[in-house]
């Protein structure tokens, strides 16, 4: 809720990562982490699929945007080939960007939805808090660039950090 004394509500937290929006501030970018969230793929694999989809840049400039998206942490070399007197690496996205707008006939459904599942995210919420407080006051302090952005929410960040992981965790269990 807010401090602010007026009838607004908090209802939603937008999560941006500078080093994220950075890194897939370049359209192609998100296609290359769509591409290479289905599975692993070398360089040259994606340049292909890029060109299904009708992008028509260089190999060597969809390898230049591939290594901007491995330096961000957004895609790993996930195996290695030798043959042919060299090596062939392959890259697996270890993050999907989701960038979408749910449509306002969604909003009964979706407040139905929170409201089933508040009660766990409340315990879980209070699980973090009473027993990783510690972890939590640490990671923050290592965030603060500086005494005065004391207001930042960066508890938040973490918690929404935490429950985004062990969603996607979760998800990939199912």
């Amino acid at each position: 809720m807010s401090n602010s004394g007026t009838d607004q509500r908090l209802d939603d937290i937008a999560v941006r990562d500078t080093q994220v929006s950075d890194a897939i501030d370049e359209p192609m970018r998100a296609m290359i982490l769509d591409i290479l969230s289905e599975e692993a793929l070398t360089a040259s694999e994606v340049h292909g699929s890029l060109a299904d989809r009708g992008i028509d840049r260089t190999e060597n400039t969809v390898r230049h945007h591939i290594n901007e998206l491995r330096d961000a942490g957004l895609v790993d070399v996930v195996r290695f080939e030798e043959g042919r007197g060299g090596t062939t690496k392959y890259y697996h996205a270890n993050t999907i960007v989701l960038s979408y707008s749910l449509p306002d006939s969604a909003d009964a459904a979706v407040k139905e939805m929170i409201d089933a599942v508040q009660p766990q995210i409340t315990d879980a919420l209070a699980t973090l808090t009473d027993e990783y407080d510690g972890d939590i006051k640490e990671i923050v302090a290592d965030m603060q660039p500086c005494e005065h952005c004391q207001t930042q929410k960066y508890e938040t960040y973490v918690l929404l950090t935490v429950l985004r992981r062990a969603f996607v965790s979760a998800h990939r269990g199912s």
